[in-house]
């Protein structure tokens, strides 16, 4: 008989609506203030894909960490499917991101003594998931984006575009209902690149999860169903 499996660890295959309320970051260096966010208001739908561009600087992987809850605003809100995230406890907020949030990176951050099957299985055995359910959920991604004859595959011994590939495997392993990607094809070439924002489109139409992604490469943002622009801590909807 196969593991029992609680509620919350069933893949849902649905994404999150997401609502952003006067959301501002300011650090302090060198005694002076720094306001990197300056008051973002902003509605994520379910399902809804959403690219947000604009220069070096001006706030964007900030914005993407923060509402991946890896960072803290200075103020303002987040609430995701209406719980206010912004008011969990630490502990409670690490539970959530693991669960419902999927992050990918430019770097590929694998851990570079696993395999591939090894890497993707991670975020379901911290879930504490049965090894057997995450090596099953860790296959099933692994043979869906292509990469079933490179499972037992250390990431040194991987492309780029393979290595890129398992980490989007990894961040999708738990079915979140809000997928991050800060320029995910940064370092690949441009048909390797090409390559990976049609596997964000497919898997988009396959399981409905919310994504942002962050990007500097014309074509992908053109063929977002949606734009935002940053120009100096403020965004603005519908750009160019």
């Amino acid at each position: 008989m196969p593991p029992s499996i609680s509620p919350q660890e069933v893949p849902h295959y649905f994404g999150a609506r997401v609502e952003v309320r006067g959301l501002t970051k300011t650090y302090v260096h060198g005694g002076r203030r720094l306001e990197i966010l300056r008051g973002i208001d902003l509605s994520l739908e379910p399902g809804e894909m959403v690219a947000v561009v604009g220069a070096s600087g001006v706030g964007k992987s900030t914005l993407l960490h923060i509402l991946g809850t890896l960072d803290l605003p200075s103020s303002g809100q987040i609430f995701f499917d209406n719980l206010e995230v912004t008011r969990l406890s630490p502990s409670a907020l690490a539970d959530f991101r693991n669960r419902k949030i999927g992050f990918v990176f430019q770097f590929h951050h694998l851990l570079p003594e696993f395999t591939a099957l090894e890497n993707v299985m991670m975020p379901a055995l911290i879930q504490r998931l049965p090894r057997s359910e995450a090596e099953r959920r860790a296959k099933e991604i692994l043979l869906r984006i292509g990469l079933a004859d490179r499972m037992t595959h250390r990431p040194g011994e991987l492309s780029g575009g393979e290595q890129q590939r398992v980490a989007l495997a990894r961040a999708l392993i738990l079915s979140p209902s809000l997928l991050l990607a800060d320029e995910p094809t940064g370092n690949l070439d441009s048909r390797t690149g090409d390559e990976i924002h049609e596997l964000f489109f497919e898997l988009n139409r396959e399981r409905r999860t919310t994504m942002l992604i962050v990007t500097h490469n014309p074509e992908l943002a053109r063929r977002m169903p949606r734009r935002l622009s940053m120009v100096d801590g403020y965004i603005v909807d519908g750009a160019a």
